[in-house]
Formats: structure tokens, C-alpha cells, sequence
């Protein structure tokens, strides 16, 4: 080849290691009679190519393989000089800085699938059967490019046939890291051991009744036959666990026996994801979800859940493999000494699991879908930075005290970990230390600043304030904004937005407690401009796990304190509790409206303690879904509840119920579908006005309370043709609040003198 001669130089950035992205480029280029070679580095892709490479990139975008996804493709010429390229090659990878991102976990596909339960074929019933399509991904890389070596597959040989397979650039396991089979790859044993088939041992067990610890890819489940009410009322008793609902694992087929799945559901259980989806059902088995009438399925992802649902023949139980509150149990060892009082056997497997990563929960609404839980298969996928950004500096967030997950900025993406637990708990504080650590190695992440709550006590915080660089606090509900600013890719320089901030408990800029504002800012700064009316939170931490507390507080603001004994366990304490509030004793003031929904279920039939967050809120969800099919809602009237000097009385609420349920007026009716009505008409009115004064360009509706997909749907009618901003791939609750700390504190960054 002549010298001088020039070559074209293919950056590609993005999803695009452990897709199969090498062999679809080298099979694209020997397609078009082009020389080069093509090679996995530590910025994503890189291809060379000569000869008349015109139309290569629109068909690299249109044809690429199922699970890539390419964020920029960047083209330079150079000079071939002396070299010589005969026809295409894939050469190995190189390693350097880490720019590149790691793919999730996939599930199975239909090819995989065919081939275990075909006898004819070598991976039948192999429950490890994989490809460049499919598979387990971050949950068995150590670093980064990604490659055998460097997963948990690197103990296992390849036997002849699998290293076949892994040279051949048209076998759709080239390069596909995790290939084996059965006779060099993982193993399934039972523990205690039966004679026989692992598989079909274990699904024995679970039709006798028994409850089995799985693992998975990223953890155990604990198993159990969901048709069986005396095993589901067993694992309930073991875990002590009375009312929480229990996740569901079946074929569509069996889904559809329980629940209505729409096309978009239907689609959204299907997603390589493979989250778990919550659907409205027809009846739900009281052990199953007490309380509720959703139920939260996935279908089987990996191929040993494919085979365990076919040898049962019905659909199982799968609830994580976990101490109450303590993380996922992904070590073997560590689940024979944990999950002992749990499980009557084991399903065990030799491939480790390099780090634990929860079941994502979704859901659908009329608006798209809701992610209630990000973890197995989201994670780590990344989202760009918003435009304005793109001289951001590295940064580090470190969420919340609850639902704690880490957020990285970095090359103008927005990596948002995993969903990692409650702070409280001493072992979870460790799965964020090290999940600190594995990000920040895997990615090599090179923070100049760091971003944390505002509450001084978290554990996140003093975690920031001790790694020795620039500290952002953030005010959380401010960073619950920032966080659906930048999900919705709003500009750093778009304007003010209006953000609904409906939530549990944050600490305000005030000093004072949080937790139903309208705040009017950008990512910079936010100002608080309408918020619900404070109550006392009888007992401090107590009020979130009893909720007739805040109907208390609630009641005696409204005048109605007379009725109180009737909801108050022990109303010999009324005395003492006013006494506490009166004298401000272990009782601070709290604009909550997550605890507002704790009152309002209680005041509407809520009795006792949650067992698990949230409950008093979903069940009052699930009634207002409830009154809505029985009575329907056209004709109900809302509440306009009304606001003094930005404070919101929802005092009107509680006469009416008690009143109405004397007259049998439609407070006393439908309650809870009023209540619901009467919060999303009046904090739209609040916007509104906002908007159309010209102070906000938008609206942003964020916070956990507004994972109620009835709520929100209300407000977002309510709203109109208001612009308007939602979550769709971050949660609203806090496991998003780290993004949103993240992107404020890059901002700040960028303009320090606002």
C-alpha cells in the first residue's frame, strides 16, 4: 500500500463492550469490502477502516447488535504510513483510563432459551447457557475492558467446543465472556444433597412446600410455590415479614391468571431488564400482598429460573435471600449461615457473584414507566448530561440516609448505582463503602468534589465531609428537583422550574423538617414558595412506623381532637403525648405529606403499626383504586384546600371525612379517592399560578410520594397543558436523590458566583 496513503478512525462511546459490538463491526466490514480491524479499549470501541467506508456509520447506528447503545461516534482520518491491513481483523483489547461503561445484566434470549430446552442440543438444560445477547454482565466483572479475565468466569476453562464458539467471529458467542457449558462451565449442587437432577430435586421440594435459598445473579431469593398458602405463611413467619408483599416469578401465561398485563406491561416484563413489574390484579391472595391489589412479577431471567418454573409448573415465590434489613446474601458460605433459619434447602452454584444486586421494581402509568427500584439490569447504565454541562468537573454524590445509592459524573454521562439499603444498618453502610470503592475503581473515577444531604448526621454526609475534598450540601428536596431536571435532560441554563416536592422527611434550609413544598430554582439554588401545613411528629422516629401519631397531631390542628381516642391504641397516652407536643418534647414540626397519607389511611382504615415503609400509603392507594372501581370518580368534588401566606391546611380534609360519616355524603364514600383529588388539584393550583406568572418555565413533579401512579396521573391532569417533567428512569424517591446532589454540585461548580 502506497505511503501516505489514509485510513479512517472510528471512535464509537457508549454501551458497546459485551454486546457483541466486534464481531456485528467485523462482519459490517468484510460486508462492505473494507480492510482494518476493530478493538475493545478503555473509551468504548475503536475501529479502523480503509477503502470507501460511505454509509458505515448509519448502518454501524441502524444494525447494531440488541443490547448496544452508542452516546457519540467520532471520525478522524490517519496515515496508514507502513501499515498493512489484510482484509478485517478483531485484535485483543487494551487497557489504560476507564472512559467505557459496563453493560447490565441481560436476560436470557429466545435463542439461549431454545437451545436448553431442545434435547438435541449440547446446552440442553444447562442452567449457565449465554451469548453476546444475553447473560450476566456487571454482576461478574472485576475491571475493566471487559473482558474473561477479568470476570468471575476466569477459574473456568473453556472446553474445546466453547473456545470455538468464543474464536469464531460468526458465532454469536464470539467474544461472549461468560460462554461455557456443561462440561467446563458453573455447576448447580442441592444442599442437603439428593441423588439426581438438581433442578428437578428443587422443584420437588417446592411442591411438597418447602421454602428453597436460590442463587441467582446477583443474590439469593428464598423460593417458595406461591399457589401453596401454608409455604407462603411459612416464609412469612421465618422472616418475619407479616405484611409486605412478596415478589412473583412465572410465565406470562401465569402472570395473565392473576393480573390484567396491557401491551406496554407486557413489553416492559419482557425488556431485557427483566425488572419486576407491578400489575393490578384480579384478586390477590391475602399471603401474597396484604393490603394490595397489585402484585409485582418478573418472568424467569436467567436459564435455571426458566428451568425451575418449568419443573415446577406454576409460579414461585422469589423475595430476597436477606436478614430483615441487612443486604442480599451472595456468598454460599454466607447464605448457609444466614438464610439457615429461613430455607430447607439450597440451590447452590460455583460462579461467584462479584457484587449483589437487588430485583429492579417498576411499574407503568398512563405516562410511561416508573422505577420504583433501580438495581439488576439498569444498572450501570448511564444518562447524559443535561446541555451546559459539558465542562463539569468529576463528581461524587453519596444520596441519603434511606434507599442509599452513588451517583458519578464523569466524560458527560450520569452513573447512577445501585440500589444499596437504609443507612441505619450497620452492614448496608458496609455495601456502600464498598460499593464506593468498586465504582471508583471500575470506572476510575477521579472526583474534585463530593455531594451530600444536608442533614448533617447522615451517614452519607459525614462519609463526604471525611474524603477530603470540596463538599456540596445539598437540601434534599431541592436535589429530589435537580434529580428530575437532569433525568429530563433540562438545560443548565433552561430557566426556573416549579417543583412539586412530595416526600417522607427531609431536612429544610429552615433547620425545620420537610416533606410537601413547592420550591422555584434551577440546579443551582431553589426557594421554597408553597408548602403543606406543619404538623408535630409525635415521638420523633416513631411517627413513620405509627401512623394513628399523625392523625393525632393531624386532628387536634383540625379541632377534631375529640375523636381521637377512638384511633390511639392506648388512650390513656393522649395526656402525656399533647403534653409532649405542647412542651415541643422529642415532637418536631414536619411539612411530611408522606406522613399526611399515614393520617389519612389511619383516620380510613389503617390499624396498628407498618411493618415495612410505606404501607399505611399503598394501602390508601389501594382503597382510593378500590372506591374508583366500585363507585367511579366523575361527579366527586375535590378540596380545594386553602393556602395562607404559602402554607397549605389540609384540616378540611379530616371535618369532612368525619362528618360525611354521618350524613353518608361522598367523603364517607370515597375518601380516599377525595383526598388523593383534593392534594394534586391544589398543589397544581399552586404551579399554575407560578407558570403562568411567568416565574417557572415548567414543572417538575418528584419525590417518593409521588410513586403513587394514581396521584400522579391526578396531578398531572390537574395541571393541564402546563409543561411538565416526571421520572421515568431515576426513582422519584430517594434512591434518585444522589443524581440530583450530583448535578447541583456540578453546577455550583460551574458558576460559583451564584
Amino acid at each position: 500500500m502506497p505511503q501516505g496513503l489514509c485510513g479512517l478512525e472510528i471512535r464509537v462511546r457508549g454501551q458497546v463492550q459485551g454486546v457483541g459490538f466486534r464481531p456485528f463491526v467485523w462482519r459490517l466490514a468484510r460486508d462492505m469490502g473494507l480492510s482494518g480491524d476493530v478493538r475493545n479499549d478503555s473509551e468504548g470501541v475503536l475501529i479502523r477502516l480503509v477503502g470507501d467506508a460511505t454509509g458505515f456509520e448509519d448502518r454501524l447506528r441502524a444494525q447494531m447488535p440488541p443490547l448496544a447503545r452508542i452516546d457519540a461516534v467520532e471520525t478522524r482520518s490517519f496515515q496508514l504510513a507502513d501499515t498493512v491491513f489484510e482484509g478485517f481483523e478483531i485484535v485483543a483489547s487494551q487497557s489504560g483510563a476507564t472512559h467505557t461503561r459496563v453493560t447490565p445484566d441481560a436476560a436470557a434470549c429466545d435463542a439461549c432459551l431454545h437451545e436448553v430446552f431442545d434435547p438435541q442440543e449440547r446446552r440442553a438444560g444447562y442452567a449457565f447457557t449465554n451469548c453476546t445477547h444475553c447473560g450476566p454482565r456487571f454482576t461478574i466483572v472485576e475491571k475493566l475492558p471487559y473482558d474473561r479475565s477479568r470476570t468471575t468466569m476466569a477459574p473456568f476453562e473453556m472446553c474445546p467446543a466453547c473456545r470455538a464458539e468464543y474464536e469464531n467471529p460468526e458465532d454469536r458467542r464470539f467474544h461472549a465472556q461468560p460462554v461455557a457449558c456443561a462440561d467446563c462451565g458453573p455447576r448447580l449442587w442441592l444442599h442437603p444433597a439428593m441423588e439426581g437432577d438438581p433442578v428437578t430435586n428443587t422443584a420437588k421440594l417446592l411442591r411438597e412446600g418447602k421454602i428453597v435459598a436460590v442463587k441467582g445473579l446477583g443474590g439469593f431469593h428464598l423460593a417458595c410455590d406461591a399457589c401453596d398458602d401454608e409455604a407462603v405463611a411459612r416464609l412469612r413467619r421465618r422472616k418475619h415479614r407479616p405484611a409486605k408483599p412478596f415478589a412473583l416469578m412465572g410465565t406470562l401465561e401465569m402472570i395473565r391468571q392473576w393480573c390484567d398485563v396491557s401491551d406496554a406491561e407486557e413489553a416492559l416484563l419482557r425488556d431485557p431488564a427483566a425488572p419486576i413489574v407491578l400489575l393490578p390484579a384480579r384478586c390477590v391472595p391475602k399471603g401474597i400482598a396484604p393490603g394490595q391489589n397489585t402484585l409485582g412479577w418478573m418472568l424467569p431471567y436467567t436459564p435455571l429460573h426458566h428451568l425451575l418454573i418449568d419443573a415446577v409448573g406454576g409460579p414461585l415465590v422469589m423475595t430476597s435471600g436477606n436478614l430483615s434489613g441487612e443486604p442480599q446474601v451472595i456468598g454460599n458460605d454466607e447464605a448457609c449461615e444466614k438464610l439457615v433459619g429461613f430455607a430447607d434447602a439450597f440451590l447452590f452454584h460455583d460462579r461467584r457473584i462479584a457484587r449483589r444486586l437487588d430485583d429492579s421494581v417498576e411499574r407503568m402509568t398512563p405516562h410511561g414507566a416508573m422505577v420504583l427500584r433501580r438495581a439488576r439490569g439498569r444498572v450501570p447504565e448511564t444518562l447524559p448530561l443535561p446541555e451546559g454541562f459539558d465542562q463539569a468537573p468529576q463528581v461524587a454524590a453519596y444520596g441519603g440516609q434511606m434507599k442509599g445509592a452513588i451517583c458519578l459524573l464523569k466524560d458527560g454521562q450520569m452513573l447512577l448505582g445501585h440500589h444499596l439499603g437504609d443507612m441505619d444498618d450497620a452492614l448496608t453502610y458496609e455495601a456502600f463503602l464498598q460499593a464506593d470503592k468498586d465504582y471508583t475503581a471500575l470506572f476510575d473515577h477521579q472526583p474534585e468534589v463530593v455531594a451530600c444531604d444536608l442533614h448533617p448526621e447522615f451517614r452519607t454526609s459525614i462519609y463526604a465531609q471525611e474524603k477530603g475534598l470540596p463538599v456540596q450540601r445539598v437540601q434534599h428536596h431541592h436535589a429530589h428537583g435537580a434529580a428530575c431536571l437532569g433525568e429530563n435532560g433540562w438545560p443548565l441554563t433552561g430557566g426556573k422550574v416549579a417543583m412539586i416536592v412530595l416526600d417522607g422527611l427531609g431536612l429544610g434550609s429552615d433547620g425545620t423538617v420537610w416533606g410537601g413544598e413547592v420550591l422555584l430554582g434551577d440546579y443551582s439554588e431553589a426557594q421554597r414558595m408553597f408548602w403543606l401545613k406543619p404538623a408535630p411528629l409525635i415521638g420523633g422516629d416513631m411517627a413513620a412506623k405509627e401512623p394513628w401519631r399523625n392523625l393525632l397531631a393531624r386532628l387536634d390542628q383540625a379541632g377534631f381532637g375529640n375523636v381521637a381516642e377512638t384511633y390511639v391504641p392506648q388512650p390513656s397516652l393522649l395526656d402525656m403525648l399533647r403534653k409532649a407536643v405542647e412542651r415541643g418534647v422529642n415532637t418536631p414540626l414536619s411539612s411530611s405529606v408522606g406522613r399526611l397519607f399515614d393520617a389519612f389511611s389511619c383516620l380510613t382504615g389503617f390499624v396498628g403499626a407498618q411493618s415495612y415503609e410505606g404501607q399505611a400509603a399503598m394501602e390508601l392507594e389501594a382503597r382510593a383504586r378500590l372506591e374508583i372501581a366500585r363507585y367511579g370518580q366523575s361527579g366527586l368534588c375535590a378540596l380545594p384546600l386553602p393556602v395562607s401566606d404559602g402554607e397549605i391546611d389540609p384540616a378540611e380534609m379530616f371535618r369532612r371525612v368525619l362528618e360525611d360519616a354521618e350524613q353518608g355524603g361522598d367523603w364517607a364514600r370515597s375518601p380516599a379517592t377525595l383526598f388523593h383529588m383534593s392534594l394534586a388539584q391544589t398543589f397544581a393550583a399552586c404551579v399554575r399560578g407560578l407558570v403562568t406568572s411567568g416565574q417557572a418555565k415548567a414543572v417538575a413533579l418528584t419525590g417518593g410520594v409521588f410513586q403513587n401512579a394514581l396521584l400522579l396521573d391526578l396531578t398531572l391532569k390537574a395541571l393541564g397543558d402546563v409543561p411538565v417533567l416526571i421520572h421515568t428512569k431515576v426513582p422519584a424517591n430517594d434512591g434518585g436523590l444522589a443524581l440530583g446532589q450530583a448535578l447541583v454540585a456540578a453546577a455550583r461548580h460551574l458558576d460559583p458566583d451564584r
